[in-house]
């Protein structure tokens, strides 16, 4: 593995753990600089492409994933850490379906779940784009029934 602070080719694993999704994360050491790095290893799988409201079809994307639960969470105490497991588990379940193709609404779905555990406030953010909720009778209505479920 090249260090990515000198690309000094030598470097050392000093730790390594393994997630519950087949992932691996190595804890690094260069032997030339000293810097310490992380580096994650996760295997490829095929995840089946996305069918849109219209009838499209379009590629999943992890990195479109992630900026859409971001936007939610802006300024709430929810991590980077929060926002990348999330990602992962979509797309690990995604591939476990073993389908060529699934609804876009099940990804929002799964989404909005997991952020309705995590984070109310990013979870309401969520809900008014996802589920379309544009009046504020709407959104007071998901607010009240959070309240009640509690």
């Amino acid at each position: 593995m090249k260090c990515p602070y000198c690309d000094h080719v030598k470097t050392r694993v000093l730790d390594t753990t393994h997630d519950n999704r087949g992932g691996t994360r190595r804890r690094r050491v260069c032997d030339d600089c000293g810097q310490r790095f992380s580096t994650y290893e996760r295997p490829i799988l095929a995840t089946p492409l996305l069918v849109k409201q219209d009838g499209t079809r379009e590629e999943f994307s992890r990195d479109k994933l992630i900026a859409g639960i971001r936007i939610a969470c802006v300024k709430r105490p929810v991590s980077a850490e929060d926002v990348e497991r999330i990602a992962g588990e979509v797309e690990a379940e995604l591939q476990q379906l073993g389908r060529a193709e699934v609804l876009s609404k099940l990804v929002g779905d799964k989404v909005i779940a997991k952020l309705k555990d995590l984070d109310k406030v990013a979870y309401i953010r969520y809900a008014i784009v996802y589920l379309g909720l544009d009046d504020l009778d709407s959104i007071r209505n998901e607010i009240d029934h959070l309240l009640v479920s509690r």
